[in-house]
């Protein structure tokens, strides 16, 4: 028993923070590292840091393990700042942490992944203290906003000689972002370049408003971009609709893409690992299939 801590990166996935905390019997605080908002989402405190962008995680996870030590529990959405963060934070703290997951059957117990997914591990928490990240899939965000707020600043202090973050690259587009995107559209290996890989994936992409992603063997081969990658070494993501093309499977894939709510999966190998979890499958060459998908939403 005892009060939670949901960290935020940026204030947009506190409805899913809410649903999470609601899983326990106690109040919960809010605290968002680069932005700020007036809902609450039934928050007891909203806090803020003030920073404009996310900074190392080495430079800051000591000083946040001792400005929470009162929570019994400190969460966040798995992506990659958290995954970073969280474990360092609770080593500091020697604490415990748990990293994806999928739901919740009690204060101290949990289910995640293991061995890419092929199974599902209940863990039992003796610590005083928790830190974990989850999957927003199992979650069902909060439709009610709560009251309006003025979130409080909190001083987190910077250890930046330990790291500095020397330069920040973001890549332009009105692609929504891929973790959590409703619809994603990936390629592999058989896109050959990074032009064929943006006219083919990224038209079909563009046309259902979605996101693009790709394998590990097609960013390995310069065809993608590293933040494309999906998979358990990748992105894990779980959208309304996930389209395979020329992906054949491998375990490492198919693991970061295993809970999205329809799989369809265009190979031109009838006995590809892809069609063992796809909803939907066809046989068929994805230079041919793509294109008149694309060509047929654009008449819609």
């Amino acid at each position: 028993m005892g009060k939670s801590l949901f960290i935020s990166l940026d204030g947009s996935d506190l409805a899913i923070g809410a649903a999470v905390a609601a899983k326990f019997a106690d109040a919960f605080d809010v605290l968002i590292l680069t932005s700020t908002t007036s809902d609450s989402f039934g928050a007891d405190k909203v806090m803020a840091t003030g920073w404009a962008s996310l900074p190392p995680a080495t430079a800051y996870a000591a000083e946040l393990a001792k400005l929470v030590t009162g929570y019994a529990r400190i969460f966040a959405v798995s992506a990659m700042w958290s995954k970073d963060l969280l474990p360092r934070a609770a080593g500091v703290a020697d604490a415990a942490c748990v990293t994806d997951v999928l739901s919740i059957e009690s204060e101290s117990r949990f289910t995640r992944p293991m061995y890419a997914g092929a199974i599902v591990a209940t863990v039992e928490v003796s610590a005083p203290q928790t830190w974990f990240t989850f999957r927003p899939v199992g979650f069902p965000a909060v439709s009610d906003a709560g009251a309006s707020v003025s979130p409080g600043v909190i001083n987190v202090a910077l250890d930046s000689a330990k790291v500095q973050a020397v330069a920040t690259r973001a890549k332009e587009g009105g692609r929504p972002d891929l973790s959590a995107a409703k619809v994603v559209v990936s390629g592999g290996r058989p896109l050959k370049d990074a032009a064929t890989f943006e006219r083919v994936v990224g038209g079909l992409a563009d046309a259902l408003g979605g996101a693009v992603g790709a394998t590990r063997a097609a960013v390995d081969a310069g065809i993608a971009a590293n933040e494309l990658q999906v998979g358990q070494t990748g992105k894990i993501v779980a959208p309304d609709l996930y389209i395979a093309a020329g992906i054949s499977g491998s375990t490492q894939h198919m693991a970061g893409i295993k809970d999205s709510k329809l799989i369809v999966a265009i190979n031109t190998d009838g006995d590809a690992p892809i069609f063992s979890i796809a909803d939907l499958g066809l046989v068929g060459d994805l230079y041919e299939v793509l294109p008149v998908l694309e060509r047929e939403l654009k008449k819609a």
